[in-house]
């Protein structure tokens, strides 16, 4: 736990402002970003900090797997069916602007604005789907 890291205080139900969506697991959590890029955007945090995406390592794949689980599952919660249409990833340093490792799920990737298009363009030099 790092004290100064906003999302372990999210995580930590320490950031009132901040609605915590139903999740499957007990060791992450999802809510909406502060910033959507499109009409869903959620990020789904691990509840233990994490450094970002560039820290990962073989033994983490079954926590990512699980993080894209709950994308999908926040997304048919919220009415969206298509996961054809769906962008996930991670920003890649120096990219980041919190260094907490979080998963974007962005729906529908077929109408993210212009901005949100670069800002989340797949496996570019910032953004590792």
């Amino acid at each position: 736990y790092d004290g100064k890291c906003v999302f372990c205080r999210i995580a930590r139900r320490e950031e009132p402002s901040t609605a915590l969506l139903p999740c499957e697991y007990e060791d992450l959590v999802c809510f909406r970003d502060i910033r959507p890029g499109a009409p869903h955007h959620y990020l789904v945090v691990p509840v233990e900090h994490m450094g970002n995406c560039k820290t990962l390592k073989t033994e983490h794949i079954p926590v990512v797997k699980r993080m894209m689980e709950v994308g999908k599952a926040v997304l048919q919660r919220n009415n969206f069916s298509d996961l054809n249409d769906v962008r996930m990833g991670f920003h890649w340093p120096p990219f980041c602007s919190i260094s907490h490792l979080h998963l974007h799920v962005l729906a529908p990737a077929s109408q993210l604005g212009f901005l949100s298009r670069l800002i989340y363009r797949i496996n570019s030099y910032w953004f590792i789907t």
